[in-house]
């Protein structure tokens, strides 16, 4: 189950690096590159969700429950395993005395 979370998660990872390296940002329009502001203000209004918005949102709660389900799947198993040191014996050296 790990191995599939795992795999679904570094998935999601790779699409989202890709999504938001193909969106276009706020101020890349041509005004812009000569120190005007065009149309898009910093607080103006924002333009409709197109499909790589939409596409990073639904990725980005994805890439979220994986995460949280690893951690999950990860504490679960570590509570069943023992310890490194549980087979150790605990011998202890005591110092000598003067």
């Amino acid at each position: 189950m790990i191995i599939l979370v795992t795999t679904i998660h570094v998935i999601v990872c790779v699409l989202l690096i890709v999504i938001i390296l193909l969106q276009q940002g706020k101020s890349a329009d041509l005004a812009a590159a000569f120190g005007g502001q065009g149309s898009q203000t910093a607080f103006g209004p924002r333009s409709a969700a197109n499909l790589l918005t939409r596409a990073t949102t639904w990725l980005a709660a994805v890439f979220v429950i994986t995460s949280i389900t690893l951690t999950v799947l990860m504490q679960h198993q570590t509570t069943h395993t023992h310890s490194v040191l549980s087979g150790s014996s605990s011998s202890q050296s005591t110092p000598k005395g003067k």
